[in-house]
């Protein structure tokens, strides 16, 4: 991808508003901080919580799994994130499991040709990383470096740790025309307009109880039509998604896709068909045309935004490249041409 050169300083900094606080703009706050500035964050609805898309994230920090279908620098800069995240809040390092329905076990063999660092699993290793899972699958591929948070706790232990820092969220209703001086606008599809190339991917998840099962880490289930990711949250809770729709409705779940997601974890386990459904919940993903998110430069407004599926993977490399911006003028490889 080509990089975006700017000649631009914005001149010393005191002071930045960042416009948004879900997962992009408390990090490009905390990014902010490192670099000396002190940052004005502002959200009109406030905190972290169900009006934001960061909320119903699935939590996983799997760049290898996001390769297969991502660009490079999603797994270049993913790598990392557990490691920051850590810095904040619990991070379980148990790595991802990548399974298939025995129909369908070619699909292991492709996902494992588009991604690295992963290694194979036959009957025996997949029983010994989930016994809850022996004798269910075959074979299978583990990608031991991955990890997972909880990302409603992930939040709410960032903005702790920023307002330590005296980093409060403003509710004042913002937009970037309306500030004076330098601008982090995190405002996912709320920013549409600023950005044409903007566009909305629904997704919908599931929150299941079932407490007969025990599985500790995230656990990726292959179907040419129908992908399920599972990933624990403890005390029997799981978090099933996978749902990836065009479309910029903000409707309530359809039937057709819950029933989908929980088949396909009837699938991967049939005591699921025993779970109580603890919540269903669904929100609009912003992404560019090439699922890349980025940082697009117009004048003192840096946009971060286009974080698709990969919120909490990359918020910490988007706001670090544009916190350094700020500081020193220098651009990085997220930065995309205006």
């Amino acid at each position: 991808m080509a990089r975006c050169i700017i000649s631009t300083r914005f001149g010393p900094m005191s002071d930045v508003t960042i416009i948004g606080a879900g997962v992009a703009g408390l990090w490009a706050a905390r990014a902010c901080l490192a670099q000396g500035l002190r940052p004005r964050l502002v959200d009109r609805k406030g905190t972290p919580g169900p009006h934001g898309c960061s909320w119903w994230a699935g939590g996983m920090l799997a760049p290898f799994c996001e390769g297969a279908l991502s660009e490079p620098a999603v797994v270049t800069h993913g790598r990392r994130a557990a490691v920051l995240w850590s810095e904040i809040t619990e991070v379980t390092h148990r790595g991802t499991l990548v399974l298939a329905p025995e129909r369908d076990r070619a699909e292991i063999q492709r996902f494992a040709d588009r991604t690295d660092g992963h290694s194979t699993c036959d009957a025996e290793a997949i029983a010994a990383l989930e016994p809850d899972l022996a004798g269910r699958h075959r074979r299978g591929l583990f990608f031991a470096e991955e990890a997972h948070l909880n990302p409603r706790q992930a939040l709410h232990d960032l903005s702790e740790t920023l307002t330590a820092q005296g980093v409060k969220v403003e509710t004042t209703p913002l937009t970037p025309s309306e500030v004076t001086g330098p601008v982090i606008d995190c405002r996912g599809m709320a920013a549409s307009a600023d950005l044409p190339g903007l566009r909305a991917v629904r997704g919908e998840m599931i929150l299941l109880r079932a407490p007969e099962i025990t599985l500790t880490r995230p656990i990726r289930l292959l179907h040419p039509r129908h992908p399920l990711y599972v990933v624990p949250r403890g005390d029997g809770l799981y978090m099933l998604g996978a749902t990836q729709i065009e479309s910029a409705s903000r409707a309530k779940m359809t039937a057709r896709s819950a029933l989908e997601l929980l088949s396909a974890a009837y699938a991967l386990d049939p005591r699921f068909a025993e779970g109580e459904i603890v919540e269903m919940g669904e929100d609009l993903r912003p992404a560019f045309a090439d699922n890349l998110p980025g940082i697009v430069q117009r004048g003192a407004v840096l946009h971060l935004n286009g974080l698709f599926r990969h919120g909490f993977l990359m918020a910490p490399a988007l706001a670090e490249q544009a916190a350094a911006f700020l500081a020193t003028a220098t651009t990085g490889d997220l930065f995309r041409e205006n």
